[in-house]
């Protein structure tokens, strides 16, 4: 349409809908189809170009100054984004916790746009209301499993909620902690609390020097967003090493306790169920008891690892979850959900009002528009994916889902485990777990000589960034890379490979071959043989 004059009749045409089988709109429709069932039966990468070639197709800066046909830019969309974007829905994409999706969501995201609801408010979104509370409910129940008549009570309350949808974990925690601030420095006879006169008046009011959050350097880079967002500083983001991979009870207590005594509060205990490195859950039951002791929020960042409550079988692994004051849990994890669909759950209904905001054109004062107690104001009907999820799969489904990625990982290191030339690192508690390349000579090696382990390690770690590097870019699979301390190495942080696996879809066979292609690579690299020499 380049060089033609725009229109009004043209710009209308845009917004209606097309009927028809044979409408230009069906036809782009089943060709962006095929093209995607045809992009996602590849490798990984299916165009190996550099980022940098890649981005020269998105140079241009100035808004287009005419409009183009819907066919024209669909077709650019397939030649310049879709195909240089990654398949993570291969079954050798084993790097990240995004995976395959369920076929169902394709139409249903075609409902989700096409009703183009806004939750923030009843006015913009009805029944997608009532059914997100409803989504917060189940997801509550699984959890704190109240009785029928507190559901009764709180699920549609205008003056309650039970949880809050979000974009991610980043936002629900954010939410929970803003919650626990707020109820740390609330409003008294003398102070109208901190939402009114601010943090440097909460904190004179009532005598804090500072005030902190607790967690294990496991934890997630959002709770060190939320510290600075919050107005307690960075510097009160305090983690505490865990060589272990799980955050120590007693030393949470001790290091609580010690902050406490220099005159400081602590806000909240944050425990970890599934670490996003290594998919290990923290003692919850006995963290549970340490922010009793130290009279702080309990707060539960069960963002990957919330969704093994479905199994009867791996369920016990959170215990004491059920004590948290609130929870973190994302849907497009291991509740197979497409992207941006977090919730943040709170155990006492009464939470939310902690956060509750008000005015006279929206969101008003009695109302049962979610927008008061959420950070986010604008958002779309993304509990209506949980909410087929959910009843599609239903518990059972979910259950043999999380207990064969369970399996699948255990299998995973078992191989690895058992292989001369690769280490496990860390074991698998759920489906993420981390490990290297090691030839067999180098790691006896390590045990004849341990003192020598410091000057080998650094020569592994640059073996494990060349592997993964190279075999990223050959695309036909993909495992992702971290630093970590673990109890072998005390005094020396590791790189190695870390795996997350999710995907129904990957076959013991990927895996076999993926370990076979980072063991080629590896002994074609000079330090394997500078390693395997010495």
């Amino acid at each position: 349409m380049a060089g033609a004059e725009v229109s009004l009749e043209h710009l209308y045409k845009v917004f209606t809908m097309p009927e028809g089988q044979d409408s230009k709109l069906a036809q782009i429709e089943k060709h962006l189809s095929d093209n995607l069932a045809d992009f996602l039966s590849q490798h990984v990468v299916t165009k190996v170009n550099s980022l940098e070639q890649i981005e020269k197709s998105f140079a241009e800066y100035a808004v287009p100054e005419l409009p183009e046909f819907v066919s024209d830019h669909a077709e650019s969309l397939l030649t310049k984004l879709v195909a240089n974007s990654v398949n993570t829905y291969s079954p050798t994409f084993i790097g990240h916790m995004t995976s395959a999706l369920p076929y169902f969501h394709l139409p249903l995201a075609k409902l989700l746009v096409g009703l183009n609801q806004n939750l923030v408010k009843i006015e913009t979104s009805k029944a997608f209301t009532p059914l997100e509370r409803q989504v917060l409910g189940m997801m509550h129940e699984l959890i704190f499993k109240q009785s029928g008549e507190f559901y009764n009570t709180y699920l549609h309350s205008a003056n309650h909620a039970l949880g809050a949808f979000c974009s991610g974990g980043t936002v629900a925690n954010i939410t929970a902690l803003w919650i626990a601030r707020n109820k740390a420095l609330p409003a008294n006879a003398q102070f109208k609390g901190v939402f009114q006169e601010g943090i440097a008046a909460g904190m004179m009011h009532y005598g804090y020097k500072k005030m902190g959050i607790i967690s294990s350097k496991r934890g997630h880079y959002s709770l060190s967003k939320a510290v600075d967002l919050l107005g307690l500083g960075r510097q009160q983001m305090i983690t505490i090493d865990c060589p272990t991979q799980r955050l120590s009870a007693e030393k949470a207590l001790a290091i609580g306790k010690q902050y406490q005594q220099d005159g400081n509060k602590v806000l909240s205990i944050v425990g970890i169920a599934g670490t996003t490195e290594t998919g290990h859950i923290d003692p919850l039951d006995e963290l549970a008891d340490v922010a009793k002791e130290l009279n702080c929020h309990f707060h539960v960042d069960a963002a990957w690892g919330g969704a093994t409550l479905f199994s009867k079988q791996y369920s016990k692994l959170l215990k004491g979850i059920e004590k948290a004051d609130s929870i973190t849990l994302d849907a497009h994890k291991q509740m197979y959900v497409p992207m941006g669909a977090g919730m943040v759950l709170f155990k006492d209904p009464n939470d939310s009002n902690a956060v509750r905001h008000h005015a006279q054109y929206i969101l008003r004062a009695g109302s049962k528009d979610l927008g008061a107690t959420t950070l986010e104001g604008s958002r779309n009907g993304m509990a209506m994916m949980v909410y087929a999820s959910l009843h599609i799969f239903g518990r059972q489904g979910y259950e043999l889902l999380i207990n064969q990625s369970i399996q699948k990982a255990n299998t995973f290191a078992a191989m690895i485990d058992a292989h001369p030339d690769f280490e496990l690192i860390t074991s698998p508690t759920l489906s993420i777990f981390t490990y290297r390349a090691n030839p067999k000579c180098v790691q006896e090696k390590i045990k004849r000589q341990p003192k020598i382990a410091h000057a080998i390690n650094i020569e592994l770690d640059k073996l494990t960034v060349s592997v993964q590097k190279r075999q990223r870019e050959a695309g036909k699979s993909f495992v992702s890379r971290t630093r970590l301390q673990i109890e072998a190495y005390p005094d020396q942080s590791i790189t190695v490979f870390r795996v997350v696996l999710a995907n129904p879809l990957t076959t013991e066979t990927d895996l076999k071959n993926i370990l076979d292609e980072q063991l080629q690579i590896a002994q074609q690299t000079d330090i394997w043989k500078k390693l395997t020499t010495k």
